[in-house]
């Protein structure tokens, strides 16, 4: 089945273009099919890239996903126009007494400021405690893992001597969860982060179980009430050239940068990327949705607490 996405939004003619699926609320109007309503709040400088990122990746599933951009009112997006954002996203304060059967918050670049320095924190920390009686499962990406598990569990994070940068390999801690059904031993992920979590702080929480590691990454996956919670510190949404973009972009800016490790081909930066992470991409947000939203989710929405 198609994703549901506002009428006109940028992502559906890119996406169509890459022969993928998808529909605007005019069409999927006619179709009589509860779909799963998910939100996504954007936190990253570039909206649509971010937005065709998860709508590209979420098209991977047979249900029907009507998805809804949110904003928070004390962030004011600076590469983004206005009318876009006016157009295709809603405030959080109109949509807080809503359900929502998912809901990813992304990463933003902001993992080198404490926490308390974000002009934005208290109404993110309010997302936060709504998302837990009124969403079915959310996934937190990157420095959103990272302010999550703070948030909720007080696990800090700590500054990195220089840039996680690359795509590193990875192991799956929990075969027998829903969520790796599929799932090889080993999967690479795209990390790009100045920040980290520990294994030592996670483990002394029993809340929590860390469900996937690197050796080189460090903790990736961590899960929280049964699946209704899950901390990602990886981008594994992240396009082919998207670790291209970003090093040439901080390279032209003379900014410290290292080539992303187990990029390129032949880690030459003139040849194209080895792209080695969308399959499991593809399989993590499909199982997410499928096991985790889909199969967990009240058909009655508002029964979600």
């Amino acid at each position: 089945m198609p994703l549901k996405l506002p009428d006109r939004l940028p992502a559906i003619d890119i996406l169509k273009k890459e022969n993928i699926f998808v529909m605007d609320n005019t069409r999927a109007s006619g179709q009589d099919i509860r779909p799963l309503r998910l939100a996504i709040l954007n936190l990253m400088p570039i909206k649509i890239t971010t937005e065709t990122d998860f709508i590209r990746i979420l098209s991977n599933s047979p249900l029907q996903v009507e998805i809804e951009f949110m904003k928070i009112r004390s962030h004011t997006s600076k590469n983004t126009p206005v009318e876009h954002m006016m157009m295709f996203y809603r405030d959080f304060s109109q949509m807080k007494h809503e359900k929502y059967d998912g809901l990813i918050v992304t990463g933003a670049p902001l993992e080198q400021m404490d926490y308390s320095e974000v002009k934005y924190w208290n109404e993110l920390a309010e997302v936060f405690d709504w998302a837990a009686h009124n969403v079915q499962s959310t996934c937190y990406i990157c420095w959103a893992a990272q302010a999550a598990l703070y948030h909720f569990y007080n696990i800090p994070k700590y500054s990195l001597d220089k840039k996680m940068f690359g795509v590193f390999k990875h192991k799956v801690l929990a075969p027998e969860l829903p969520i790796f059904r599929g799932f090889d031993s080993e999967f690479y992920v795209p990390h790009s982060r100045h920040a980290e979590v520990r294994r030592e702080d996670i483990e002394k929480e029993s809340r929590l179980r860390i469900i996937a590691e690197s050796d080189k990454a460090g903790v990736h996956i961590v899960m929280a009430r049964e699946g209704r919670e899950f901390f990602i510190t990886g981008h594994s949404e992240y396009a082919p050239l998207t670790l291209d973009g970003e090093y040439k972009r901080d390279k032209a800016k003379h900014l410290p940068i290292e080539m992303p490790e187990n990029y390129y081909e032949d880690n030459d930066p003139t040849k194209q990327p080895l792209v080695k992470w969308r399959a499991h991409a593809n399989l993590f947000f499909s199982n997410w949705l499928n096991y985790y939203v889909y199969q967990t989710t009240p058909y009655d929405i508002s029964q979600i607490d």
